[in-house]
């Protein structure tokens, strides 16, 4: 799409998509709701009352929970939504009761009809869930989208279950459903290669002079009633699949192969196959593993390989990708790799900056241009996301704050008690290969001269050559002085260079672009927020890694 811009959204999908993104202007959407993202656990779900439910059902550690909001969504689509939609929700809270997995179906609702909002006519749409949700979710796809554009439900057999002490068949899969709009739908058969064991077997024949390998193929007719193809070629009479004038030029060209008896058989290129139809059971794409290079350590991060297939089979180069749970960016950074176009949405900052440095550490230079939409501008709006209580305001603006310096989260989760160490900064400038660390404290309230007394005593705790603190408002006077008493950190390789050991940074001067002084670029910097992304180019097709 020529005027498209790409776009990364922080805040709440469901009113983004209905403000920001217009009708019939996606072209391929993928999600993968943030459910289950920790472990499942059984648990006999009770009703708000308190009461018991009569079934035992799969329970989600996640943020969807049966309040207000919740029960305000669900009169929403049914008193607004599709009549089919309606009816169906009725059911299942009628079914399932009032508890956290109807809270989860309720929200979800709304987001998927916008989701079919936004969708083109010849889109297609992939919902990433786990077996335990996915039932109720095709129902509530079903309604969406209509039962006649289902086309496929996916198995990703993710990994192989290492714990067995439990009654029942271990979960290994995860569950992908797949929609399209309608029957003009965009498709390019993904294929997988042939088994080199299947290739050495099948295709054993290698052509004097190309060194082309092949197989053989049988040219005679099933069908023996056909008078126009019987006739007589080097001494056998056969019903032919060709007439003769097209086996005199399959001849002419080299692709028939001749037995010592002289029959004619086709030649069958091992390189003018594609390889094998990718069916619904993808056993192919391995999980990321430890030490993978693409893992960046966000939890519930997805291999790049498992995207790629997805994008190149149901878009085409210049087409538009919307991830409305978009996490760590895989989508949007494959769909930035494989020339589409893309908007990702996520309620956290710390994805949304996860996914800048990805993007930046992936593409460099070659990175298309791209805005952040509803991250904080001014100290104005950054003190509003401090203040904000919805989704957990200040904790946004902790992670926020740290991605302007660059700092990994100490505790991405953390709740209580403020434990001082809310991230840091790993570096190098020696050659021994340990890392070296700035504890970063971020402060969006009354700061005063105790506040830097505490940072030094947790980089003592810690053994952190340096401490930074990131302040909304300004520091006293008192805050500065009990900072430059803690003179100077001096890289051994490096006498020459000197950075105040504590220093005092504000938002403002943050957003301002004035940097603090960190000695992250002397030696071989280490990963900052996450781990470093790969390097990629841009290309058409798969990926050419930059070594």
């Amino acid at each position: 799409m020529a005027d498209w811009k790409n776009r990364l959204y922080f805040g709440d999908n469901l009113p983004i998509l209905r403000e920001h993104v217009p009708d019939e202007s996606v072209d391929l959407i993928y999600l993968d709701p943030p459910f289950n993202s920790n472990a499942t656990y059984n648990v006999l779900f009770r009703e708000a009352s308190g009461e018991r439910s009569a079934a035992q059902i799969q329970a989600f550690d996640d943020t969807w929970h049966w309040n207000i909001e919740a029960a305000e969504a669900y009169e929403d689509v049914v008193t607004g939504g599709p009549r089919k939609l309606a009816d169906l929700l009725q059911a299942m809270r009628q079914f399932l009761g009032q508890n956290d997995v109807m809270a989860y179906l309720t929200m979800m609702a709304p987001r998927i009809l916008e989701l079919e909002r936004v969708l083109k006519p010849t889109g297609s749409i992939y919902l990433h869930c786990d077996p335990t949700a996915g039932h109720y979710l095709r129902l509530l796809m079903d309604a969406a989208f209509g039962v006649e554009n289902f086309r496929s439900e996916i198995i990703w057999r993710r990994t192989n279950a290492k714990g067995l002490a439990f009654r029942g068949y271990p979960r290994n899969h995860d569950t992908l459903l797949y929609y399209v709009k309608g029957p003009d739908y965009a498709w390019n058969r993904p294929f997988t290669p042939h088994d080199p064991d299947y290739v050495d077997q099948s295709y054993r024949y290698i052509e004097e002079g190309t060194g082309r390998r092949y197989r053989l193929s049988d040219l005679t007719n099933p069908n023996r009633d056909r008078p126009n193809l019987t006739y007589d070629w080097n001494g056998h009479t056969r019903v032919w699949r060709w007439t003769k004038e097209r086996m005199q030029r399959a001849h002419d060209e080299g692709l028939i192969h001749y037995s010592s008896t002289g029959l004619a058989r086709q030649k069958r290129y091992l390189d003018e196959m594609q390889g094998n139809p990718v069916d619904n059971v993808w056993d192919d794409i391995r999980p990321i593993q430890a030490q993978a290079r693409e893992r960046l350590g966000y939890p519930t991060q997805k291999p790049e390989a498992l995207l790629e297939r997805i994008i190149l089979a149901s878009s085409n180069e210049g087409d538009v990708v919307l991830d409305p749970f978009c996490g760590c960016g895989t989508a949007v950074a494959v769909a930035e790799r494989l020339g589409r176009s893309w908007t990702g949405i996520d309620i956290t900052h710390l994805a949304i900056s996860l996914m800048k440095y990805r993007l930046h550490d992936t593409f460099g230079s070659q990175l298309s241009e791209y805005d952040v939409v509803g991250a904080p501008l001014d100290v104005a709006s950054a003190r509003a996301l401090a203040q904000e209580s919805a989704h957990g305001g200040r904790y946004q603006f902790e992670y926020w704050a740290l991605g302007l310096v660059n700092a990994r989260p100490g505790n991405s989760r953390r709740r209580g008690a403020d434990a001082g160490v809310d991230g840091y900064v790993n570096f190098f400038d020696d050659d021994s290969g340990k890392a070296k660390t700035v504890l970063v404290q971020v402060k969006s309230g009354h700061v005063q001269r105790g506040v830097i007394a505490t940072l030094k005593g947790d980089m003592e705790r810690e053994k952190a050559e340096m401490g930074l603190l990131v302040t909304l408002e300004p520091p006293t006077e008192p805050m500065r002085q009990e900072a430059l008493a803690a003179g100077f950190y001096v890289p051994e390789l490096f006498p020459d260079r000197r950075f105040p050991r504590v220093q005092i940074a504000t938002i403002e001067e943050l957003l301002e672009g004035n940097a603090p002084a960190l000695p992250r670029g002397l030696g071989r910097t280490a990963d900052p927020t996450f781990r470093r992304a790969a390097r990629h180019r841009r290309s058409q097709g798969r990926s050419e890694r930059m070594l």
